[in-house]
């Protein structure tokens, strides 16, 4: 028995070096390709003024459609953020689906909304329509809130789209924050592609956790204080700025992030609209328009842009960290599994060649070969046959690994953006990138696994997602800094 199990463990072993290397490649591949793309980008658009686009004519019309459910701590803020977009043809559309909290209450007094009569086409079916407001103030004739039965995000993002009568619609997360050029730059792709229709684009996604917020307006960007947002940071600019700028320019992105995208409003019409049925509506989306797309041998593109056009506030716990981890690692299977037609599918070119199987192998495969290796060491460490020189190299490897990456995609962010302008700060990156394979990876890997599970049981569940409110936190961070300095006080007067 322990002869097999010896045996066992050499091939798994040699099978473990040959996955290892090939992922560590392939990252390192993407990431070159990313490093390349964006270099090609900053120097492109350099010295663009893309205030020219408020003028043009040729400038598309755009709806922002942003749906709300119990957003009461940031509504008002993030309304005002939406409503000061510089851009000349556009609208604001908040869905309010059936908020249980003072949300729609806040709204109708912040900008004098009144009911009104309005005739559309619902050309995707949704939940019941309770009403229509528009506000009386012509300074804000530019926002439209629908009140509707709660539905879900998806649900409410249809209803948006079909009341929209512009070209392209943007979708937001209400809790986010736009810059406010993030139209502008948004739209110029669309302006400038003339071989391919671009269907969908979107943008790097920041972390708005502890930074400062005046009227719907980042006014000052700080590292998140509390170590679970600030990790996310790290995540966020691996995924942004080293992922999904190689995928673009490859044509083999999958997902738009839901927090900021801009849409094809007549091909979303043409393939039925957001998936009310699923928790991860906006990839499957993707998914089904790139595939319309090739099915009508039309040429397209779904591209990226990596300036930081949005930020948004991040779980800062483990417990609604976990319950949006699960929720990704769902509607990440619900496309993959759903669109399996495209796995190495040459009829469906890059998608089909590179997008999907990349997505399969590295997204959903790979937490799941972790965690049965993690399964395979203690097994074989119960049996008294472990390869611990093996064990600890692999171990040393990955950690370096993973360390080294995410100071590349700390250098990446200084080389390009540089938003945190704090010596301090990026010292304090740097070193929250060598805890976080030991103190948060795991974690996700947990969620990752859990995620597994209760897809393959049925579960549909979307989770609650708490939100402290940007003015909250801020007020929370400021009542420590000065409980820290009274500390202070104390010890030096003792």
């Amino acid at each position: 028995m322990i002869e097999f199990f010896r045996t066992l463990q050499f091939f798994i072993e040699n099978g473990i070096i040959i996955i290892t290397i090939f992922i560590f490649g392939s990252y390192v591949a993407l990431a070159g390709f990313s490093a390349l793309s964006m270099l090609q980008y900053i120097r492109k658009n350099s010295y663009i003024d893309y205030k020219v686009l408020l003028s043009s004519p040729l400038a598309p019309s755009i709806s922002v459609i942003a749906p709300a459910y119990n957003e009461g701590k940031t509504i008002i803020d993030n309304i005002r953020s939406l409503m000061s977009l510089h851009y000349n043809d556009f609208e604001v559309i908040i869905v309010n689906d059936g908020s249980t909290d003072d949300t729609m209450k806040k709204v109708i007094k912040a900008y004098n909304l009144e009911p009104v009569d309005v005739i559309y086409e619902q050309k995707i079916g949704t939940k019941p329509i309770k009403a229509i407001y528009k506000s009386r103030n012509k300074a804000f004739n530019k926002l439209v809130v629908i009140d509707k039965e709660n539905g879900g995000k998806a649900d409410a993002l249809n209803a948006g789209t079909n009341f929209s009568q512009k070209e392209f619609i943007s979708v937001v997360d209400v809790d986010s924050v736009l810059v406010e050029d993030a139209l502008l730059i948004m739209a110029k792709p669309f302006l400038e592609e003339t071989k391919r229709k671009i269907i969908a684009s979107g943008g790097v996604i920041r972390i708005a956790n502890s930074c400062k917020i005046e009227e719907g307006r980042i006014t000052e960007v700080k590292l998140p204080k509390r170590f679970i947002p600030r990790v996310q940071v790290l995540e966020y600019t691996r995924s942004f700025l080293m992922g999904r700028m190689a995928w673009s320019k490859l044509n083999g992105l999958l997902l738009v992030s839901g927090a900021f995208g801009m849409f094809n409003r007549e091909i979303v019409l043409k393939v039925g609209g957001y998936n009310t049925n699923l928790v991860g509506e906006d990839m499957e989306l993707i998914v089904r328009m790139r595939r319309y797309m090739s099915e009508q041998k039309e040429k397209y593109r779904v591209i990226y842009i990596p300036d930081p056009l949005c930020w948004t506030e991040v779980p800062a716990s483990l417990k609604v960290l976990g319950r949006q981890r699960d929720r990704w690692t769902r509607g990440n299977m619900e496309s993959l599994f759903m669109h399996f037609r495209l796995f190495f599918n040459p009829k469906y070119k890059s998608l089909g060649l590179l997008g999907h199987p990349y997505w399969f192998f590295f997204e959903w495969f790979a937490p799941i070969m972790e965690f049965i290796g993690i399964i395979y060491f203690i097994i074989i460490a119960i049996l008294g046959i472990p390869n611990w020189p093996f064990f600890f190299l692999l171990l040393a490897v990955v950690y370096f690994f993973a360390v080294t990456l995410s100071h590349w995609a700390i250098l990446f962010e200084e080389l390009s953006f540089h938003r945190y302008k704090r010596k301090r700060e990026i010292v304090i990156m740097l070193f929250t990138a060598m805890l976080e394979p030991i103190f948060y990876h795991p974690f996700i890997l947990m969620f990752s696994i859990r995620g597994n599970f209760k897809y393959f049981i049925g579960e549909k569940t979307w989770g609650s997602m708490d939100r402290v409110g940007f003015s909250e936190e801020e007020k929370k961070e400021d009542e420590d800094e000065n409980n820290d300095e009274m500390i202070t006080e104390r010890g030096q007067v003792a």
